[in-house]
């Protein structure tokens, strides 16, 4: 079994901050739209949002890149997160053997909402039950979703991962990354997390004492290939816990 912490939204460089988090809530803004979107921040009730982070750069009539996509959860529904990747990000998936059962744990750059204090922390994630390969075409379902990756191929190797997920309602503290006071790349990393497993961080020096990582300033897909391990497990299912938790 393999756990991906894979970055998503808002930063310094996509969008031009971080994400906000309002009423105790973490609201992942979406970047900027690029090959294809048929929603807009506003559609999504995120303008005011998005031109807060923004400076005034973004707004409610700008597209934006919807993804990862959480739908269901209402009336019984299951709940679901349909995610897209391609390129580099894609091939370096393929290349760790990512595939069904493993969990993507979606992290991103958003400020405290008292201090302002931007942090790595995770909102959401994905159990995988399908990957979906678009170069044939996209399923009419994801076309009526409006997947930004099944209304226009992003590269050749375009796919969505899809199956049970959903993003968070709480900033709790156990949901976050960044070390108290620490600047966001420094991470109080889990106990089982250590050199080597982890992939893009082979560098010795990113693994600090005191159980503390340098996450890497660039990337999108970290693989940590946990095997059969009990402790992994365990720390995965506290994060998926307090992400469901309301």
């Amino acid at each position: 079994m393999k756990i991906i912490f894979s970055r998503k939204g808002f930063d310094s460089s996509a969008g031009g901050g971080p994400s906000p988090i309002v009423n105790g809530r973490p609201i992942s803004l979406p970047i900027p739209a690029g090959a294809a979107s048929a929603t807009t921040y506003g559609d999504l009730r995120l303008g005011d949002h998005a031109a807060k982070a923004s400076k005034g750069r973004l707004g409610a009539e700008d597209y934006c890149h919807h993804d990862p996509m959480f739908i269901g959860g209402e009336g019984g529904q299951k709940e679901e997160c349909l995610f897209g990747q391609c390129g580099a990000a894609q091939t370096h998936l393929e290349r760790q053997n990512v595939g069904l059962g493993d969990v993507f744990v979606f992290f991103g750059l958003f400020a405290d909402e008292h201090s302002g204090e931007p942090h790595h922390r995770i909102f959401g994630y994905l159990r995988v039950e399908e990957m979906i390969p678009l170069a044939c075409g996209a399923p009419q379902d994801l076309l009526a979703l409006h997947h930004p990756h099944a209304l226009a191929m992003h590269h050749k190797n375009d796919v969505i991962w899809r199956g049970e997920g959903c993003a968070a309602t709480c900033a709790s503290e156990g949901l976050r990354l960044t070390i108290p006071g620490g600047p966001p790349s420094l991470w109080q990393r889990p106990g089982w997390l250590r050199r080597g497993g982890l992939s893009y961080h082979d560098r010795a020096d990113r693994w600090i004492r005191g159980g503390k990582l340098k996450s890497v300033a660039r990337g999108q897909e970290f693989v940590a290939d946990i095997g059969r391990r009990g402790a992994p497990r365990d720390w995965l299912d506290r994060v998926i816990d307090q992400i469901k938790a309301s």
